[in-house]
Order: C-alpha cells, then sequence, then structure tokens
C-alpha cells in the first residue's frame, strides 16, 4: 500500500546552487539521500509544497528520468497540489520557463545541466525556477543552500513509477500529475511572435535551412517548428533525437563543438542559414552561408531588426547584455535611443529587468539571446527571430552583418576558455590581478596603455541589491577591453574565461580576422596576468 515515509538523513556537502541550480557528475546525484536532500531542501527554502503547483521537466540527459520519478514522490509528501510534467519528462528550459508563467505555477524544477556533456560518467544538474520562470534569485538560492546544511529528514510517497508515456492527468496520493506535450504550447507562443507566413514563403522559394539540435531536447521542438508549420523538408534538423548521452557529442553549440554544422556552413554546396542549440535548448549559434555570427553580434542585429517580428513591432523597452558580452548592443541602443543595461554574468538579472518593464531584449556573449517572452534565454526563439529577419529584409546573413557593420561600427570580440584548471591555482591568477588593479592605470603591456581598471560590481535599478567582484576589466587607451572571470557552469577543475573586444567605427578595418584583430590585447591580457608564467598555458582550449 502506498504510503508517505520519513526518511532521516543529514546535510551532504557540496549542495550550494549557483545561477545555474547545483551541477555535479551524475553518480554524485546518483549517491544516496543526495537528490533527495536537494529536492528537499528547495520545498522547505519556498515555505513548503503542501497546496502548490510545479512545473517539472529536464533535458533527457542520463539520470532524468529516475531524478523525475523521485522529485513526483517527493512532490506528493509533501502535499503539493499538482505537477506537471512534459511527457517522457522532456522540457527545454524556455519551454519550461513558459509553461511556468502560462499555467501560473508556483515555479518549476528543471532537470538540466545545460550545454555540459550527459551520460553516466558525466554531468547532472537540478535548478528550481520562481513563479516568474527565471531561475531563482540569490535569496532563494542561499535559502536552499542554507536548508541543505539544516536537513535531517525529507519526505518521499512510496509508489510505483508514474506512466509519463501518455497525455492526461493520474494521481500520486492526493498530488494530481498532469503529463502534457512538451512542444505544442512553446510552439503556439512562436507563431505569436513571428511571422510564419513570411519564412514559410521563404523556405519555399528554395532557402535552405539546416539545424543542429546536437542529440539534445531542442530536436523536437525544432521538428515541429521548422519542418512540420514552416515546410522546411524533412531532414532539415540533424541530430534530432534526444539521447541521454548526446550521441557522445559535447551539447554546446560553438564552432568547437558544433564544428560538422560549421564544415558544412562553409562548404561548397553551404545551406542559406545553419543554427544549433544546446542540451537544454535555452543556447545558439547562428550561422550563415560562409560567415559566422558571434552571439555578440547576434544580439546587436536583433535589437536593430526586432521591429520586422510582428511580436516586436511595437518597439523595445529597453535591451541588456552581461558585462563581458561586447559593447556592439549599445551602439544600436545608442541610435534608436533606448535605455541599455550592463549586468552580471546570470539570466537572473535579466529577469529583473524584464519583471519592471525596462527591458524586451537581453543577451550574453555564452551563445545566450532571449526577450521577455520567457525569462529563461531561447535557443529557438534566436534562430526563428534571425529567420523573420532575414525573410523581412530578403538578405543573406553575409549581407545583414556588412551593412550592421558599415551602420553601427564593428565590435571585434572573442572568448578564450581555459578549461581543467586547477581551482587554487586559477583563482590564484585572478587574486594578484585583483590586487594589482588600483595601480594599472597607466601601465604598459604588449604596447597598450591601460586607461582603467576595475573588479565589476553591478546595482540592480529595481530592487537595489548589490553584486560585487562579477570580473576583472581592463580598458586600454582607445577603448579596447579585456576581461577576466571563472566560469561557474562546469563541475570538473576550473575555467578561466578571458573576453576580449576592441571596436573599430569603419568604414575601414571591418572584414580583418577577429584573432588577427585582437592580436594586441589578447598579448597584453596575457602579460597582464601571468597566464603563461603560473598557468603553465600558452593557448586556449577553445575560441569561441
Amino acid at each position: 500500500m502506498s504510503q508517505i515515509a520519513t526518511v532521516a538523513t543529514e546535510p551532504i556537502q557540496g549542495q550550494k546552487p549557483g545561477t545555474s541550480g547545483l551541477r555535479k557528475k551524475t553518480p554524485v546525484f546518483m549517491q544516496r539521500h543526495f537528490l533527495e536532500n536537494f529536492v528537499q531542501s528547495i520545498f522547505d527554502a519556498i515555505g513548503g509544497a503542501a497546496g502548490k503547483s510545479f512545473v517539472l521537466g529536464g533535458d533527457g540527459r542520463y539520470f532524468n528520468d529516475r531524478a523525475a520519478q523521485v522529485i513526483l514522490r517527493m512532490a506528493a509528501a509533501n502535499r503539493a497540489r499538482r505537477v506537471i510534467v512534459g511527457r517522457g519528462a522532456l522540457l527545454s528550459t524556455p519551454a519550461a520557463s513558459h509553461l511556468i508563467r502560462l499555467r501560473r505555477t508556483d515555479g518549476g524544477i528543471i532537470l538540466s545541466a545545460s550545454h555540459n556533456p550527459g551520460g553516466p560518467d558525466e554531468d547532472f544538474g537540478v535548478k528550481f525556477n520562481t513563479p516568474n520562470g527565471g531561475p531563482a534569485p540569490e535569496a532563494v538560492t542561499e535559502a536552499i543552500h542554507r536548508a541543505t546544511e539544516a536537513i535531517t529528514e525529507y519526505r518521499i510517497y512510496e509508489a510505483h513509477d508514474v506512466d509519463l508515456s501518455n497525455l492526461g492527468e493520474t494521481r500520486l496520493g492526493e498530488m494530481v500529475v498532469e503529463v502534457v506535450d512538451p512542444v505544442a504550447d512553446y510552439a503556439d507562443l512562436m507563431e505569436t511572435l513571428f511571422d510564419f507566413n513570411a519564412i514559410r514563403a521563404m523556405i519555399a522559394g528554395g532557402f535552405r535551412v539546416r539545424f543542429d539540435a546536437m542529440c539534445a531536447v531542442t530536436g523536437p521542438y525544432a521538428v515541429e517548428i521548422l519542418e512540420n508549420r514552416l515546410g522546411a523538408p524533412s531532414g532539415t534538423v540533424v541530430n534530432r533525437l534526444p539521447l541521454n548521452d548526446f550521441g557522445g557529442l559535447h551539447p554546446d553549440p560553438n564552432p568547437v563543438w558544433a564544428k560538422v554544422l560549421m564544415d558544412e556552413m562553409f562548404g561548397a554546396d553551404a545551406p542559406d542559414f545553419g543554427a544549433a542549440s544546446d542540451g537544454d535548448g535555452d543556447r545558439n549559434m547562428v550561422v550563415g552561408k560562409g560567415v559566422y555570427v558571434s552571439p555578440s553580434d547576434s544580439l546587436a542585429v536583433i535589437a536593430a531588426n526586432a521591429h520586422l517580428a510582428p511580436g516586436y513591432a511595437a518597439g523595445l523597452a529597453g535591451v541588456a547584455r552581461s558585462m563581458p558580452t561586447s559593447a556592439a548592443v549599445d551602439a544600436v541602443a545608442a541610435a534608436k535611443g533606448l535605455d541599455c543595461y550592463e549586468t552580471p554574468t546570470g539570466w537572473k538579472f535579466f529577469g529583473n529587468l524584464m519583471d519592471a518593464g525596462k527591458v524586451t531584449l537581453c543577451g550574453e556573449e555564452s551563445f545566450g539571446t532571449g526577450s521577455d517572452h520567457v525569462r529563461e534565454k531561447d535557443g529557438l526563439w534566436a534562430v526563428l527571430m534571425w529567420l523573420n529577419i532575414l525573410a523581412a529584409r530578403r538578405d543573406s546573413v553575409a549581407d545583414v552583418m556588412a551593412g550592421h557593420f558599415r551602420t553601427y561600427g564593428r565590435n571585434y570580440y572573442s572568448r578564450h576558455d581555459f578549461e581543467g584548471l586547477d581551482l587554487a591555482a586559477a583563482t590564484a591568477v585572478l587574486d594578484r590581478l585583483r590586487g594589482r588593479m588600483a595601480d594599472l592605470p597607466g601601465t604598459v603591456a604588449a604596447g597598450l596603455t591601460v586607461a582603467a581598471a576595475d573588479d565589476f560590481a553591478y546595482t540592480d535599478p529595481v530592487d537595489g541589491s548589490v553584486s560585487a567582484g562579477q570580473g576583472l576589466r581592463i580598458v586600454f587607451d582607445g577603448g579596447a577591453r579585456a576581461v577576466m572571470r571563472l566560469s561557474g557552469t562546469g563541475t570538473t577543475g576550473a575555467t578561466l574565461r578571458l573576453y576580449l573586444e576592441r571596436s573599430v567605427p569603419g568604414p575601414d578595418g571591418l572584414d580583418t580576422d577577429p584573432q588577427e584583430a585582437l592580436a594586441p590585447v589578447i598579448a597584453a591580457a596575457h602579460e597582464l596576468a601571468g597566464i603563461e608564467a603560473h598557468l603553465d598555458r600558452s593557448e586556449p582550449d577553445v575560441i569561441t
């Protein structure tokens, strides 16, 4: 007979969630009590689950299905009223955000480690999103962490697995489990934002699209929207079947991990438009025939052309970017008279601005772009926005980019990732540089003179909260800059991220190779941080 069990437990170290929730290696989450402790701590931190409704789903990576069953039984034991779960426990992160908002739930639990690899020995993650559909703010993640440090028991319903393969409602104790189509509501939302008729006509006229779903959750969404609703030929979406190990692929849509797509787009018979998305569907990469669009430039182009999409015809309230993202969108905002906000890395900061009606569009250099239609970045949304822009302008991606640079100038930009570093060594590099920041102005490195240097701090204009220590910024005479910070999305070792930027107003010098254009800035940043000397690295592992 089914019943509620109260299980004695004790705190487990390492359960402090970050901006993207709690990420660990899958075997860690599969340890006794580990997942249960964290889920119970989520419920405790939000004042309990009794009488509340939640959305549940994930990107389908290894352990997704088992974790979903555990969470359902824990929600029932904690007296939740209803859990809305995607069929097969699948939901892309932006689709989950939309469902939370559409159904006005008390939040949602998303099972994903985003763009990190999946599999029995790879990464897993659990993230709580609040009723606005966005990632939990720091006050909530801190409350969850405190709960993990004080937990003594968790509650779980002892019952058989819930059938998540068929749509409809069932009961788990007193709780309703509603299984929904993970794609339909999201696809319907996209039809309200973009001119599907114009995109459909462009594709029918011979415009060729290639979308690489990277064996991740976006596959079913892309098939439904691009092939079924927009009429792209079958096979337009490749790697379309979500696999629990992403087919051995690294589900990160950048030129390194989406090399097959890049090779095709730069090949002799390239399609007109290419794109890829990541593990949980919130990131995107855009490529034209023979032209790669950096995420920072993509954000700027979308800001300049968003009015061409029906959902944004009335204009933008404002725009926002993360501090490490290039200032390309700033130039568009200035030309259009829009407020432009510079925030720390983390989508939760954009959520505050969107909830307050201050911005419509936002983006990060880490292949994330989105708008106020949800409170997460949204990979397919960005792809559809680009298709809408191309259909309205009847231009190629290359023509759009060339025209944009002529109008607004070009911000040469690149991110260099040094991965798998010893955490102590990487932290020491930044600490040494941080200690010198006040003395750096006037210093000459690799022929460049430092004009200003600081450790970025942000005061939220909505709630007044202060976020300090968000990245070291070094600005050189002429406006070039280098930014350094440690990534918070990995599970093994440390990743030092070096962001490099140099602006060229034009008309000359707009078609230089970015790494060549940035060479002096790269050399100066390496010299100032002592990367070679202290990390024994001369070249990054990944360049985007």
